[in-house]
């Protein structure tokens, strides 16, 4: 789909309905971080708003799963559908910068995160965590989590947490190192003049 470009900026919006979840995101890419997320899972919740606050895009997502099952379908499909508004909403991603990168403390936790827009998904992720869960979120489904954004977004991704203790500073400090490389990565070039930023001339994907 084309993005919806507006005088006030890119959006994008995706809904996804299967006997597992129903979701749907909308964001704005040229928003301030105004967040709204519906979601049963408190910990998780709190990340995706981290998530858009700290990226300085305005994400509405609502999120219901089959959670009697578990969490891994919520988790999973959620990165698919914000993943996937966020690519709608770069379109053929003209003007941006393409890539971000990103180290984000807190407290004793460090993280690092590398972002290119390539249209081409990978992910690097280097973390461990000392709990099965922090608060009701299981800590192995944060992979998954930016696994599912990768491939959904169509970038390459690099995250890496450098140090940490506590497992709460570890996750949020991921979390906000991505959003911090994504925003730069989607932020429009001053210089670009409207070009796609490839020597090809377009992006893969």
């Amino acid at each position: 789909m084309a993005a919806e470009v507006t005088a006030s900026g890119r959006r994008g919006h995706v809904q996804r309905d299967t006997r597992e979840t129903q979701i749907q995101a909308t964001v704005h890419l040229d928003g301030v971080g105004r967040t709204r997320v519906d979601c049963e899972i408190g910990f998780f919740a709190h990340m995706l708003e981290a998530l858009g606050r700290h990226a300085h895009i305005d994400l509405d997502v609502t999120i219901r799963g089959d959670l009697h099952v578990d969490q891994h379908h919520t988790v999973e499909d959620t990165a698919i559908v914000i993943g996937g508004a966020i690519r709608e909403a770069l379109g053929d991603r003209r003007g941006v910068w393409r890539t971000g990168a990103f180290r984000f403390p807190m407290d004793e936790a460090l993280a690092d995160c590398a972002i290119d827009l390539s249209g081409r998904p990978h992910l690097t992720f280097k973390a461990s965590f000392r709990n099965e869960k922090v608060g009701d979120l299981h800590t192995d489904l944060v992979h998954e989590f930016f696994q599912a954004m990768a491939i959904a977004l169509g970038a390459t991704v690099h995250l890496t947490l450098e140090r940490g203790e506590n497992d709460h500073h570890k996750i949020e400090c991921l979390f906000k190192a991505f959003a911090r490389a994504l925003e730069l990565a989607v932020a429009i070039h001053p210089r670009a003049g409207g070009e796609v930023p490839s020597t090809k001339g377009a992006l893969d994907g």
